[in-house]
């Protein structure tokens, strides 16, 4: 990738306003000032371009995860079981798939994986090399505990045990290249391809020999062990993605039950999910790739909008035009074969691929900070990503209590372009008391906790009136 161009098309004033206007990372640049090095990041430290896209992908990411608050888990990849699947329901499915699905959280992956190497790096250019390394680790584990907490005893779509797990590997890839992070990267999406298609013709494999089994079955012949075990495989294959109406009932009564219920449901799934192996393909590898991207990307100088305008136009069109029409194909094609299990499977060949449109999201957001316009709604993402962790679980406490029997009780009730109300509901409430929190304290609630216990000291948390900013 060639150098930074600065001649952006945007004045100085705008670039200063935007704070985005930051040279590549080096590792030699030293920071200036009297903030003790083992301190939280200031706000004129921050890159004003990673908290747009922290706040983006924040607001993003529940366009996926509200199926998984509001309709039982098998909606989120097949309309056919819940939600509904024709008309508005079906065009809500394709359009979510298409421009949501996978991007956002590899906007939210990409972003962590730049904001562990910027305190990292932060802190060694201010003399604190030393200490990195104990901080960096103990944020992490800290965040690996409250991942567990909002997991178990919250809500078990949770991100934030995968996001420490991995971000635990990060700190000693810290010094890699942009090169050979990005190499890294492009080797873990074609090991998650090539087991995509690995998984796609073990169950195709599977199906042909289960018919074979049932043909066995109305002979009367008594099944081997290898037989009862492809039986059993992929009696569960097609439970999860099409499950039955009794399955769908018990889901939903567990929604509805008491909180103790729910929690005892939810305890084994993300048992399940925290029990695979960190050298598995999914889901470590699918965010790993996006951190090493992110880490890269903000070493080019990409992410900090270094590159002229020019750069971040192609680099959107290019990205559309990559990412769109595969999961577009891949939309068409789970339709045209009426939602079977082997056609979903078979699109994971593209869902990679597909990805692309992350990065030409992020290249418009680059584009609009660097011209300027649409500074009040920049301004407000910035906020929003300043609190993504407060948000987050934010958005998981107002899901939940809609959602849930110990709430409103509205689990399963609503049709699948009707949760989307609730998207806009949580949304308003996240826009509009960011910017009013921030103008009261220097973080969000739980941002002040991660802080101090990182830093195992109380920080400062009201914002002097004086300061308000």
């Amino acid at each position: 990738m060639r150098a930074p161009n600065r001649s952006s098309g945007a004045n100085t004033a705008e670039i200063a306003i935007a704070t985005i206007a930051v040279p590549p990372i080096d590792s030699n640049t030293s920071l200036e000032g009297d903030q003790p090095a083992l301190a939280p990041v200031r706000v004129d430290e921050r890159i004003f371009s990673l908290d747009v896209f922290r706040g983006f992908g924040l607001l993003g990411i529940l366009l996926m995860n509200i199926c998984m608050f509001g309709l039982p888990e098998a909606a989120y990849s097949n309309p056919v079981p819940a939600g509904g699947a024709t008309g508005w329901n079906l065009f809500t499915w394709c359009l979510m798939s298409v421009l949501a699905d996978g991007k956002m959280r590899a906007i939210f992956s990409l972003t962590f994986g730049a904001s562990v190497y910027l305190l990292i790096d932060r802190l060694s250019r201010k003399g604190a090399a030393s200490e990195a390394a104990d901080i960096h680790y103990r944020r992490m584990l800290w965040l690996l505990l409250f991942g567990l907490i909002h997991a178990y005893f919250i809500w078990g779509g949770d991100i934030l045990f995968p996001y420490a797990m991995m971000g635990l590997v990060l700190y000693p890839l810290r010094k890699l290249s942009p090169r050979v992070l990005l190499t890294g990267a492009a080797i873990l999406v074609l090991i998650m391809t090539g087991e995509a298609l690995r998984y796609y013709y073990h169950v195709k494999n599977l199906h042909v020999a289960y018919l074979q089994i049932q043909v066995a079955e109305k002979e009367g012949k008594k099944l081997t062990s290898a037989q009862e075990e492809k039986k059993t495989e992929w009696e569960q294959a097609v439970k999860d993605f099409s499950p039955s109406a009794e399955d769908l009932k018990t889901e939903t009564e567990a929604h509805l039950g008491s909180y103790f219920q729910l929690f005892a449901f939810r305890a084994k799934d993300v048992y399940r999910l925290h029990s695979y192996p960190i050298y598995a393909p999914f889901p470590w590898f699918d965010i790993l790739s996006m951190m090493l991207i992110g880490m890269a990307l903000l070493k080019l100088g990409v992410l900090s909008g270094s590159y002229s305008s020019k750069f971040y136009l192609w680099m959107a069109l290019l990205s559309f035009a990559i990412g769109v029409p595969a999961h577009s194909w891949g939309v068409w094609w789970c339709i045209k074969q009426q939602f079977s299990l082997d056609s979903w499977n078979f699109t994971g060949l593209t869902y990679e691929i597909g990805r692309f449109t992350a990065f030409g999201y992020i290249a418009v957001i680059l584009l609009v900070i660097k011209s300027g316009i649409m500074r009040p709604v920049t301004r407000t993402l910035a906020r929003v990503g300043r609190m993504a962790f407060s948000n987050y679980i934010l958005t998981s406490l107002l899901c939940t209590s809609i959602f849930e029997g110990y709430g409103l009780g509205l689990f399963g009730r609503l049709q699948r372009f009707q949760i989307y109300g609730i998207v806009l509901l949580v949304w308003a409430v996240i826009l509009i008391m960011s910017p009013i929190w921030l103008r009261h304290f220097h973080f969000g609630p739980l941002e002040w906790v991660w802080r101090s216990l990182t830093y195992w000291k109380k920080q400062p948390f009201r914002v002097p009136d004086r300061a308000v900013i």
